[in-house]
């Protein structure tokens, strides 16, 4: 059992893991060894998530999961299998609970009075740079 947080934990058998050859660091070695690891986690139909869980899940981590419903967390920074693997599975912890932490409310602000002066002051110099570059004929030529 995989634990997240104080709310959430994951069954180890609704982890699956697989492995291919890695781009990452081992000269001559990465041409023979598996050490690439592709972490899985179905969302859509894992039994450890709530409703809500998975909900809020879907919605941070969008980007991340695919068509089919799953989380992949892809890992090829060391050497050996092993490594690999303790590195996905603590990014896979990592990720799941800042998904699972609620967001702060955005508190509406507006900006000051000097702000918005300065504001106005930058956009009308602009303006006067922008006209001083543009080439106006005078009366005489005209």
């Amino acid at each position: 059992m995989l634990k997240i947080n104080d709310n959430l934990s994951i069954k180890d058998e609704e982890i699956r893991f697989t492995y291919s050859r890695s781009p990452g660091p081992g000269g001559q070695n990465v041409n023979k060894t598996a050490t690439k690891v592709t972490l899985w986690f179905d969302v859509s139909g894992s039994a450890s998530l709530s409703a809500d869980q998975r909900r809020r899940l879907c919605a941070a981590l969008s980007t991340r999961i695919g068509r089919d419903g799953r989380l992949r967390v892809s890992g090829w920074r060391h050497r050996t299998q092993s490594a690999n693997r303790r590195e996905v599975l603590a990014r896979f912890v990592v990720l799941l609970a800042s998904a699972m932490r609620p967001k702060r409310p955005r508190r509406a602000t507006r900006p000051s009075r000097a702000a918005r002066e300065r504001r106005l002051r930058e956009k009308r110099l602009r303006g006067r740079q922008k006209e001083a570059r543009s080439w106006r004929p005078s009366r005489d030529e005209g």
